[in-house]
């Protein structure tokens, strides 16, 4: 049972069912529905990795319900990360509790630790409390298989809601630090209300400076979408807010008014050796060139595909054998960017530009002659970013990341990125049709399985053994005749078909989803950025509903 298929909850499916057990999903929507799903699965063992409010008595006094609390042993009550967060704990862990009348008071049944570091609440949460989150809650299953283990019941103490007072910013007297652990404490949701131009607002994407100054609480300036607003004794960068009654956008979109501040350019695609707002960065070790492009929510607009494209042309004419498109810390990429997209005159238009842009950037990384190039996937990726990925010469993911290769979700979108080039050739035809037709999460280690990616590395010490294998390629003696041969099977298959008629025939369907009589992607999206509330929870999820579904003797 859970509040969305989120990717805690996606992580612990992907855990479960590869160890044999029968999962099915259903969306707290309702008691009702929720005691429907129950009757008809008839579950073993009820989870709760994600939710808002608690499980009906209904349910949790006739079936054992385990609920994943993102919080220590003894902690109790909601916003148990950002209270852990803005009070600057040094360690934070997750509990797997047994559902009672009392909210997260029933007996522990596993828990664990992790040491809390300087990070947003999103990217602990996708992090540190997930990897913890499944330790815990697999210890926990194989103790409910055990008759004689006794869950121990402990004293705790409970915390309420966090409310935007306890969040408040003074930016005439509170300092950088104290600042940004609100915002960190409050990033997904719901942010910190606060107020732009003369315009309330939420707050959310804080990042550090360590050089600029001014006078505390005045805008200082702006780098393409991001603002910089002085603190007492520094300042710090905004890289998204919500306007009251909208969603959550790039600042300079939210506010156009930011673009009358001076611009802030930096001096190159160089990484900064100082903390600032750099959502595109390059470095270099002896032959390897490393890009990273740091996305809010690996959500890739018109802008920043073009940007990306430049940076990578710009860093495929440096003297390296081997350039390493990291991505972000949390996510790879996730596609073309639906907020944005919503924001614009024309949906249909953006959808359009942006589709094309992403597209401009694929084509790049797969013509690039000059040198190897590795997709180095540390962080989550989905749809039309897993197939973006797929582009570079060889792709390398982190065991743990989890990974959503299909367009379908989002309106039935057909996809591009080339992915009718890249993908049958190694999954085959049939491969291929099933893994754009599956719309569940996908396992690195499934990925490599199926040949869709070429290496599942170990989660710890990751970039450093990226940087080491990619050193590695640089330093072959036979380098020179991989990019002979690289060039041509490229003009190989230019000459069997060209990379335009594989574009063309992809755009040609995203034409139909973008303008045609159909307007499903067009709903789907509105209601992806509006984050409504789910109604119902999809037949791919809620195996107890298929028609032909049967209770295992």
């Amino acid at each position: 049972m859970a509040h969305s298929f989120n990717s805690l909850t996606q992580r612990l499916y992907c855990e479960l069912t590869e160890r044999g057990h029968q999962v099915s999903i259903e969306f707290d929507i309702s008691d009702s529905v929720s005691e429907e799903a129950v009757a008809l699965f008839r579950p073993a063992l009820i989870i709760a990795p994600f939710l808002k409010r608690a499980i009906p008595a209904s349910i949790w006094t006739t079936h054992r319900c385990l609920v994943l609390h993102p919080g220590i042993v003894g902690d109790r009550g909601p916003a148990a990360l950002d209270w852990a967060i803005q009070s600057g704990r040094p360690t934070w862990g997750v509990t797997v509790l047994q559902a009672e009348a009392e909210m997260d008071a029933g007996p522990v049944w596993a828990a664990a630790t992790f040491p809390l570091r300087l990070a947003r609440k999103s990217s602990i949460y996708r992090n540190e409390v997930t990897e913890a989150g499944v330790q815990a809650l697999l210890l926990a299953v194989d103790r409910v298989a055990q008759p004689d283990f006794v869950p121990e019941r402990v004293p705790g103490q409970a915390h309420g809601v966090m409310k935007q007072a306890a969040r408040a910013i003074d930016w005439l007297r509170d300092s950088s630090a104290s600042i940004l652990a609100r915002l960190n404490a409050a990033d997904g949701q719901p942010g910190v209300a606060d107020s732009l131009f003369g315009q309330p607002c939420h707050l959310f994407d804080a990042w550090p400076e360590g050089q600029l100054k001014g006078q505390p609480g005045r805008l200082l300036g702006r780098r393409e979408t991001a603002v910089l607003r002085a603190t007492a004794d520094g300042a710090l960068w905004l890289g998204h807010a919500r306007r009251a009654g909208g969603f959550k956008l790039p600042l300079t979109g939210a506010f156009p008014e930011a673009l009358a501040l001076p611009e802030l350019p930096l001096a190159g695609w160089w990484k900064s050796v100082t903390p600032t707002w750099q959502d595109i960065a390059y470095e270099e070790a002896g032959d390897v060139g490393f890009l990273s492009f740091e996305f809010y929510n690996g959500a890739m607009s018109t802008a920043q595909c073009w940007r990306l494209s430049e940076a990578f042309r710009w860093a495929t004419a440096r003297p390296t054998r081997v350039i390493v498109l990291r991505g972000g810390s949390d996510f790879w990429s996730n596609g073309i960017h639906l907020n944005t997209i919503e924001a614009a005159d024309s949906p249909a238009d953006e959808s359009w530009a942006n589709i094309n842009a992403i597209d401009d950037l694929a084509e790049a990384i797969l013509c690039c002659a000059t040198q190897l190039t590795v997709a180095a996937i540390g962080g989550n990726a989905g749809a039309g970013g897993c197939f973006l990925a797929r582009a570079a010469d060889f792709v390398w993911v982190r065991d743990g990341v989890m990974l959503n290769p299909h367009y379908k979700n989002m309106g039935n979108l057909y996809g591009s990125e080339f992915w009718s080039y890249l993908l049958p050739p190694r999954v085959g035809l049939a491969g291929a049709a099933a893994i754009l037709r599956h719309r569940l999460p996908m396992t690195a280690a499934e990925a490599v399985r199926l040949g869709f990616y070429d290496a599942c590395l170990p989660g710890p010490g990751f970039a450093v053994d990226v940087a080491r294998r990619a050193a590695e390629l640089a330093a072959a003696g036979d380098l020179p005749e991989r990019l002979v041969a690289k060039q041509q099977r490229r003009a190989a298959d230019e000459a069997l078909k060209p990379l335009a008629a594989y574009r063309a025939e992809e755009l040609q369907e995203m034409r139909r989803n973008f303008y045609g009589f159909d307007p499903s992607y067009h709903v789907a999206r509105y209601h992806f950025v509006a984050r409504t509330p789910h109604s119902w929870t999809p037949r791919h999820l809620a195996r107890h509903r298929d028609l032909d579904w049967k209770i295992p003797a």
